[in-house]
C-alpha cells in the first residue's frame, strides 16, 4: 500500500512541472490547477496562479489552442529561507484544445487574487434549445 501511495505522489510531482514549447524566461513552469464548468451558454474555467499579477498573465488563442501563461516576479522571494512551504515559486503554463462549438471572438478573461477566470461562450448552434411539441 505504501508503494502505491509513493507512486501516486511521484506521478503528481512530475505533472506539476509544465514543459512549454518555447521558453524565453529562465525558471520553472508549473501546471496551474484548473476547474472547468459547463453552463447552457458557456464554459467557465478557473486557474489558480498565486503570485501572478494582471500585467504578467498572457492568454492566447492560435489554431484552436488556448494557451495560458503566468509569470511570477521572484524578487520578493530573494534571500528568504522558508521554514515550510507547500508549493514552489515559479511560472505557470497550460494549454487547452478548443472545439468548434466555442465562439472564439467572445472569450473573456479576468484575474483576481491569483485566480484567472475565462469565459468561453458557446456558439448559438451549440446552445441547448427548447423544441415545441405539437399535437398531430
Amino acid at each position: 500500500m505504501a508503494d502505491q501511495e509513493t507512486r501516486e505522489i511521484a506521478t503528481k510531482e512530475k505533472q506539476q512541472l509544465a514543459k512549454p514549447q518555447e521558453q524565453t524566461r529562465p525558471g520553472r513552469y508549473y501546471v496551474p490547477d484548473v476547474n472547468i464548468y459547463e453552463f447552457d451558454d458557456s464554459l467557465k474555467l478557473w486557474a489558480d496562479m498565486p503570485g501572478v499579477k494582471e500585467k504578467d498573465v498572457s492568454v492566447t488563442l492560435k489554431d484552436g489552442v488556448l494557451t495560458i501563461v503566468g509569470q511570477v516576479a521572484t524578487d520578493m522571494y530573494a534571500g528568504l529561507r522558508p521554514m515550510y512551504t507547500e508549493y514552489n515559486v515559479g511560472n505557470y503554463h497550460r494549454e487547452f484544445a478548443l472545439n468548434e462549438d466555442i465562439d472564439e471572438s467572445k472569450i473573456r478573461a479576468t484575474l483576481k487574487n491569483g485566480v484567472l477566470e475565462l469565459e468561453l461562450p458557446k456558439k448559438e448552434k451549440a446552445k441547448p434549445r427548447q423544441i415545441q411539441v405539437r399535437t398531430a
